[in-house]
C-alpha cells in the first residue's frame, strides 16, 4: 500500500555544471542534473558514498504517456542516472503537476530509499517538500513528489547574485529550524546543496530530499549532524557572497583562491552583514574562527537555530524611494501658464483687460442682499408652519411629541442593527497535507444546511494531532465574492475542537494553507472566530488542528453547523 511522506526526493543535484541562467521553474524538478558529481562536495563532509560492488542496474525503460497506478501519466523525463530516472508528471486523479522518481525492484538501494520514504513520513512538517506516494509494484519502485510551480531554487537566485541580508537571515533561520526538527525526529538530509532548497512566492523556503535522497545516492555519515550543520553554513556563505565555500567550483559557484583557505565572507565581499558572516564562519568546519573573534562553533541544526534567534533580527531593506512624476502644467492663451515665457525679453506683451467679478456694482450688490433676504424668510416660515403640524398632531393622537420624554423601559431606540448573515455560495473539503487529497467529501454540505443533527466528520486518526502525519485539515467555504467576514461562528461534536479562521480574497482556493491568512483561532465546541477587525474574502477556510476522542477509540473532527456574519 503507498505510504505518505513528507520529503521530495532531491536525489542527484550535482557539480552545478548547469549554467546559472536555469530557468526557474526547474525549481520544481528534484533538483536532478544529466551528469554525475564532480568536485560538488564539501572536502570536509563527513558523507561518503556506498556504491556497493555490483553492478548497478539500468533505469526503469519507460516512455512519456505510460501510466503508474492508472493514475501517474509520465510527461518528461528530466533525468536518467545512476539506475534511476526522474520524470515530470500528471496526477489524473487531481489534475496535477507531480514529480516522480523511478528505479527498478531489484536496484541494490531499492528497500532503503522506501525505508526512508516511509520513516520520513512521520515527520509531516510543512517546511519540507512533500512525497505523495512510495510504492513497490512488481518490478518498479516508484516515488511521487510534489512539483511546485512557484517555487525558484537557491541556485537560480544566486544567478543573480549574493541575496540581501535579510532573505540571507531568513534562509538560514528557517532551514537551520527545519533541519533541527527533523534531527529530533532520527532523520538527517546529508546532501543539503543550493539544489535541494527552494524559495515560494511567499518567500517561505522549503527543502527537498530529506533522508530519501541520501538512500538513492547511497550516502551515509558517521556525524550526521555535523554534516548538516556545516551544510546549512555553506548554503549562507553561498547566500553572502556568491562564492562556493571551498576550492573546488560547485553548484555553479566560483570556488575560494587556493592556498587561502576558509576566510570569513566579509573578507570575500564588501557590505556582508557582519553577524551573519560570522554565524557562517561558526557553522563551517572551521573550529569556530571568525574575524574578529572566538566564538564556539555550531556542531548541530539547534544549536545553529539558537544562535540565530540570539542575533539581532535582520529588518529588510527601506523601500528605493521613486520621485513623483514631473508636474503638468497647463497652457493659458498663448503663453505658457506658470512658466517664463520663451519669446525674447525686448518684445512686450499685449495687456488683456481683465473683467470685473460678476455683481460687483452697486445694483449687483443690492441683488444680493434681497435674495439673501427671501430665503431667509421663505426658511422661517417654513420651519414654523412644520413645528405647527407636528404639535397638532401630538395633541390628536394623545402620544408624547418630540420635545416630551418617553419612557419605553430603556431600550435604546438606537441600537445597532445585528450582524448580517452572509450566504455560503459552496463548500469544499480542504486537506492538502493528505495522502490522497481529499477528506470525507460526501458529506460537506452538511455544514452550512442549516440541520444541527447533520454533520461532516474527519477521519479517524490515532491522536489528537492527526497522529502526526499532517498539521491540520479543513472545510474552506466559498462566499461566491469577495464580501465582509466579521464572524464565523462554527458548532462542533463530539468534544472540544481546536480550529483556526482563515481567509483570502484570491479567485480560487490556494493550494496550501499558507496561502490563506490566520485572522482568528479558539477551541470548543461552539466555537465563536472572530477576527480582531472585519476582513474582506472570498474563501474562508475553517482549519482544524486539534482533534477530540471519539467513541471508536480514534481521534475525529465533526463540524454540524458553520455561521458567517458580517
Amino acid at each position: 500500500m503507498a505510504e505518505r511522506s513528507t520529503a521530495a526526493v532531491d536525489v542527484a543535484d550535482n557539480s552545478g555544471d548547469e549554467p546559472l541562467t536555469a530557468k526557474a521553474d526547474a525549481a520544481t524538478t528534484d533538483g536532478t542534473a544529466h551528469t554525475q558529481d564532480a568536485g560538488g562536495a564539501s572536502p570536509h563532509d563527513e558523507a561518503s558514498r556506498d556504491d556497493g560492488s555490483d553492478a548497478v542496474p539500468a533505469s526503469p525503460d519507460l516512455h512519456s504517456g505510460h501510466k503508474l497506478a492508472r493514475r501517474y501519466r509520465l510527461e518528461e523525463c528530466v533525468t536518467r542516472l545512476d539506475g534511476f530516472s526522474s520524470w515530470r508528471a500528471v496526477d489524473e486523479k487531481l489534475r496535477r503537476a507531480v514529480g516522480v522518481h523511478l528505479l527498478t525492484a531489484d536496484h541494490p538501494r531499492a528497500r532503503s530509499v522506501l525505508a526512508a520514504a516511509r520513516s520520513s513520513a512521520l515527520l509531516g512538517d510543512p517546511r519540507f517538500v512533500q512525497v505523495l506516494d512510495a510504492v513497490e509494484e512488481g518490478d518498479l519502485v516508484y516515488v511521487v513528489h510534489e512539483w511546485l510551480p512557484d517555487a525558484t531554487e537557491l541556485t537560480a537566485l544566486l544567478a543573480g547574485g549574493p541575496l540581501e541580508a535579510h532573505d540571507a537571515y531568513q534562509l538560514v533561520s528557517q532551514i537551520s529550524q527545519a533541519m533541527s526538527a527533523a534531527h529530533r525526529e532520527g532523520l538527517a538530509h546529508l546532501r543539503l546543496t543550493p539544489g535541494a532548497v527552494l524559495r515560494t512566492s511567499t518567500g517561505q523556503y522549503r527543502i527537498r530530499g530529506l533522508a530519501v535522497n541520501a538512500a538513492l545516492r547511497g550516502i551515509t555519515a558517521d556525524k550526521p549532524l555535523r554534516t548538516d550543520t556545516e551544510a546549512i553554513g555553506a548554503l549562507l556563505y553561498a547566500a553572502l557572497t556568491r562564492r562556493w565555500p571551498y576550492e573546488s567550483d560547485a553548484y555553479g559557484l566560483s570556488g575560494l583562491p587556493k592556498d587561502l583557505g576558509l576566510i570569513p565572507p566579509d573578507q570575500v565581499r564588501a557590505g556582508v552583514h557582519r553577524g551573519l558572516s560570522e554565524l557562517a564562519m561558526r557553522a563551517l568546519a572551521n573550529d569556530g574562527a571568525t574575524a574578529s573573534r572566538q566564538e564556539q562553533p555550531c556542531t548541530t541544526p539547534d544549536e545553529l537555530a539558537k544562535a540565530v534567534a540570539a542575533m539581532p533580527r535582520v529588518l529588510p531593506p527601506e523601500p528605493a524611494f521613486t520621485a513623483p512624476p514631473e508636474y503638468q502644467r497647463t497652457t493659458y492663451q498663448q503663453g505658457t501658464y506658470g512658466r517664463p515665457s520663451a519669446r525674447p525679453s525686448s518684445v512686450t506683451q499685449p495687456v488683456i483687460p481683465v473683467p470685473p467679478p460678476p455683481l460687483q456694482s452697486r445694483t449687483g450688490r443690492a441683488l444680493k442682499w434681497a435674495v439673501s433676504a427671501l430665503l431667509i424668510a421663505a426658511l422661517g416660515l417654513g420651519s414654523w408652519q412644520l413645528a405647527e403640524t407636528v404639535i397638532n398632531r401630538g395633541n390628536d393622537s394623545g402620544e408624547p411629541t418630540p420635545t416630551q420624554t418617553a419612557d419605553n423601559g430603556g431600550d435604546d431606540n438606537n441600537a445597532v442593527e445585528s450582524d448580517k448573515p452572509v450566504a455560503v455560495a459552496g463548500a469544499q473539503d480542504y486537506d492538502p497535507l493528505g495522502m490522497d487529497g481529499s477528506e470525507k467529501p460526501a458529506s460537506i454540505k452538511n455544514i452550512y444546511d442549516g440541520d444541527s443533527s447533520s454533520y461532516w466528520n474527519t477521519d479517524g486518526y490515532y491522536s489528537a494531532d492527526f497522529g502526526r502525519l499532517k498539521e491540520g485539515v479543513g472545510v474552506v467555504l466559498d462566499l461566491g465574492e469577495v464580501q465582509q467576514v466579521g464572524n464565523v461562528e462554527v458548532s462542533f461534536l463530539g468534544g472540544s475542537t481546536s480550529a483556526e479562521l482563515r481567509t483570502t480574497k484570491a479567485s480560487s482556493v490556494p493550494a496550501l494553507p499558507d496561502g490563506f491568512t490566520e485572522v482568528a483561532k479558539g477551541s470548543g465546541t461552539k466555537v465563536s472566530l472572530k477576527p480582531d477587525k472585519p476582513v474582506q474574502a472570498r474563501y474562508v477556510l475553517v482549519w482544524l488542528t486539534k482533534l477530540p476522542l471519539s467513541d471508536d477509540g480514534n481521534y475525529r473532527g465533526k463540524i454540524s453547523d458553520i455561521k458567517i456574519t458580517s
